[in-house]
Order: C-alpha cells, then sequence, then structure tokens
C-alpha cells in the first residue's frame, strides 16, 4: 500500500483523461484558452488502463475521471471498462460539466460507470452562459435526468460559491436536496491560475472568495443541520435540510483546509503524477511508460512527495497550469 510521509494511507486516484473543454468557465480558465496537448503527449487508454492495475495493486481503491472535460474524449466508455475491470478497483465515477451527459448516460452506465458529480454554479440559464462562455444550462438538465435514468447514482452537484457571481443562488441550489434528492457540495473558490480579471460583469477575482463558515452560517436559517455519517468518502462537511433526501456538504480546501486526511494522487492528461491539486510538484511518468520502464518508483517518488499541507495561507499558490490543465 502507498503511505505517504505522514502516515496518510493513498487510497484514490484522480485521472485526468484531457486538457480539452468544450467551454470556458471564468474560474477555471482564461478566456483566450490554453495551449492544448498533442494526442500523442496524451497519455493512451492502454498506458492509463496499465497504470490503474499498477496503482490497484498498491491499494488504491477508488478512481474518479475528470478532465477538462472528460466526456470530449472519443470512446471515453472503453476506458471506464478497463478500469472498472481491474481487479482492487471499487469505485469508478466521473466529473463533468454535464453537457454530453445526456447522450452518453446510458453507454456510460453500461461501461461500468458508479456515479457522476457534475460542475453547475447557477440555475439561471443566463448567468449559466456567462459564467461558462456559451454553455447551456437546458443541456445539463437534461443529462441529469437521464443520468437519473440510467443509475449513475448518487447525483452530486458542485456549487463553486463566488460573491458577487452566484451567492445569490446558495438557498435554491440547497433546495435541490430536497426537490430532487441530489447531494449538493458548495466549494469555495481556489487562487488556480484564475486571479486576473474575468471580463466585463464580473467583479474582481480576489473579490469574489466566499468562506464557507458564512454560507454555514446563512443556510441555517432554511433549518441546516449536522449529520454524523458520510456519503462517500470525500472531504465534504455534511449536513442536510428538513425532509431532504440529499445531503449538503461544504468543502473547504482554504478556511478550513483537510489536508491531513488527504487520501488521493492526481493524474494529468499528459503523464505527470501530482500529489498535491494546489502544489506545482509533479512526478512525469509517460516517458518511462513508452520506454517500457518500471513506473512503481516514481509512484512511490509523488507518494514522498505528497505535503503535510497547502500553503495558500502563505500566498503560495500554484502558477503551472490552470485548473482545466489539472483535474480538480
Amino acid at each position: 500500500m502507498f503511505i505517504d510521509r505522514y502516515g496518510r494511507k493513498i487510497t484514490y486516484l484522480r485521472i485526468s483523461v484531457t486538457d480539452r473543454c468544450n467551454i470556458r468557465c471564468v474560474y477555471c480558465m482564461p478566456a483566450e484558452g490554453i495551449l492544448q496537448s498533442t494526442h500523442q503527449a496524451i497519455l493512451r487508454y492502454e498506458e492509463i488502463a496499465l497504470i490503474v492495475r499498477l496503482a490497484a495493486e498498491h491499494g488504491i481503491t477508488e478512481v474518479r475521471l475528470t478532465g477538462g472535460e472528460p466526456l470530449v474524449r472519443a470512446d471515453l466508455p472503453d476506458l471506464i471498462r478497463m478500469i472498472a475491470g481491474t481487479p482492487g478497483i471499487e469505485d469508478v465515477s466521473l466529473t463533468t460539466n454535464g453537457l454530453l451527459l445526456g447522450k452518453m448516460a446510458k453507454e456510460l452506465a453500461e461501461a461500468g460507470l458508479r456515479r457522476v458529480n457534475v460542475s453547475l454554479d447557477t440555475l439561471n440559464p443566463e448567468r449559466f452562459a456567462r459564467i461558462t462562455r456559451g454553455g447551456s444550462l437546458q443541456k445539463v438538465l437534461d443529462g441529469l435526468d437521464l443520468a437519473e435514468v440510467w443509475g449513475l447514482l448518487p447525483i452530486k452537484i458542485n456549487m463553486v460559491v463566488m460573491r458577487g457571481v452566484n451567492d445569490d443562488e446558495m438557498e435554491s441550489m440547497a433546495q435541490l436536496s430536497v426537490t430532487r434528492g441530489w447531494h449538493v457540495r458548495f466549494i469555495e473558490i481556489m487562487p488556480i491560475q484564475n486571479q486576473t480579471p474575468w471580463g466585463e460583469g464580473f467583479p474582481m477575482p480576489a473579490d469574489t472568495y466566499y468562506p464557507i463558515p458564512e454560507m454555514i452560517e446563512r443556510l441555517k436559517e432554511a433549518g441546516l443541520q449536522k449529520v454524523d455519517d458520510k456519503v462517500g468518502s470525500g472531504p465534504a462537511v455534511e449536513y442536510c435540510l428538513p425532509g431532504a433526501f440529499g445531503r449538503i456538504g461544504f468543502i473547504t480546501p482554504v478556511s478550513e483546509p483537510f489536508c491531513s486526511q488527504c487520501n488521493r494522487l492526481r493524474l494529468t492528461a499528459d503523464g505527470n503524477l501530482r500529489p498535491c491539486l494546489m502544489s506545482d510538484i509533479e512526478v512525469p511518468i509517460l516517458q518511462t511508460l513508452r520506454e517500457g520502464g518500471d513506473i512503481l518508483p516514481l509512484f512511490e517518488q509523488a507518494v514522498l512527495l505528497k505535503p503535510e499541507a497547502h500553503e495558500l495561507q502563505d500566498q503560495h499558490a500554484p502558477a503551472g497550469r490552470c485548473m482545466r490543465q489539472i483535474g480538480g
């Protein structure tokens, strides 16, 4: 089993399958876009499957596929089938913006995908188009309906709360846990290559930060109650509203870091192991893999390089990649 220097067992691997995306969310990437990796520079599915097999042999039990937007990569169900069939892998999930989910939900479920997290920052169609720079809210809502039909459950909604942008929708978003039974996750915005102006009509990025303690205090008026058990193994602190089947989760990377519980590694689409989301430290494995070398020592190196905690409180934020290139 992979165990880091601080005694944390690493059981979770997040894999970015592409750095491409079909929208350009203001807090995720620059308006002008990014220089995309060539197809040759991106891990092939067979290579990802080999990496997952090795990881599973050393204690990785959960795999989450991310991007960019993972559903823009061709034949993704083929990869899901490979991963789901890997001995030792107990859970395969996916984070998506949901725009292509309606077209693919059935095929994803049949391939072995267990559940989805959908990034959804607003329920207002016009605001959705502004935040995403052109996306269609209705396509996302239709995709969520079909994800339910095909059993990709429980559905989790990820909302990045931004002061002056969408914070007025926290209550209506929380109500989805009642009306739809979805699990809603409120997330603090993280300063990862997103602090330059977002464009006309948006506040300055530094002014959008909304700490979780303020969110919790505000939602108490709706009857928010702490719960003891958790849904899944993620870092969210969970609550519920009266009569809700879904949970309200709060993810606090900035105000109350949960680094001591971190059980994950990240694999970028271009073949780098990233020990910490909010650190530029990476261990390249693509060349060694393609040369037929042993990548286990590189995994072990990445585990040992995991920092005890991120350093956002000291104004040390990653500068090498934007969120879309990391996979979140």
